[in-house]
């Protein structure tokens, strides 16, 4: 049981997969001009590396280690194209906003390095958690970056078809939030917090085991 929350906990917080890792920047900084956007991005790529990790961990043993690499892709590929087909048949206004970065999901090296690193050397269950895992951390990395993207520079929040402005913000909204430079501002300020955050529970954790190993 503590193998698996250390597991869980692992992809949201310890080893968040976009401010701990840095990894996925790309998509990262391209779709999060918007929460939705950054939300259903997040969805998707958490469906491709749940499947993705489940189907390597049960075919580790018979996939050869000298075709393993291409093999992962191939099987990421799969699911990649699966999602792409299912959001371009019943979400087309989704799939024209992300448009090419659902294919790029194949190449997100979160993806492939949890199949190098995890999948190949766990159990289903544990690929699958941590699949989970990292699926939950990187959505809700890239639907914090949107929304705080999209708040400052729009002044708006978008659901679906609604668009709520917010009063105050609205009037003083700097377009350079949803451009590439407010991107790149935002994920190094948020980034900045996000470690600081962690790494001070992390002392605080370490502290409290010092001090109950000194009174044993």
């Amino acid at each position: 049981m503590n193998k698996k929350i250390d597991v869980l906990k692992n992809g949201i917080i310890k080893n968040n997969p976009t401010f701990r890792l840095v990894l996925g920047t790309c998509p990262t900084l391209a779709v999060t001009t918007s929460a939705m956007n950054g939300l259903s991005m997040g969805l998707a790529t958490m469906f491709v590396l749940v499947c993705s990790n489940v189907l390597i961990s049960l075919l580790r043993s018979i996939i050869p280690d000298k075709v393993r690499i291409p093999a992962y892709i191939l099987v990421i590929a799969t699911f990649v194209i699966m999602v792409e087909m299912i959001m371009k048949a019943f979400l087309p206004d989704l799939y024209s906003a992300l448009g090419l970065f659902i294919s790029l999901i194949v190449v997100n090296c979160i993806i492939l390095a949890r199949a190098e690193s995890f999948a190949n050397s766990n159990t289903v269950g544990l690929a699958a958690l941590d699949g989970i895992s990292m699926g939950i951390g990187f959505t809700l990395a890239l639907t914090l970056m949107g929304f705080v993207r999209e708040l400052l520079g729009a002044g708006a929040i978008t659901l679906g078809s609604l668009s709520l402005k917010i009063p105050v913000i609205s009037d003083a909204a700097m377009t350079i939030f949803i451009l590439p430079a407010g991107g790149f501002f935002v994920f190094g300020f948020l980034m900045v917090i996000f470690n600081v955050l962690v790494n001070k529970a992390e002392q605080r954790k370490n502290h409290k085991l010092k001090e109950e190993r000194a009174e044993q």
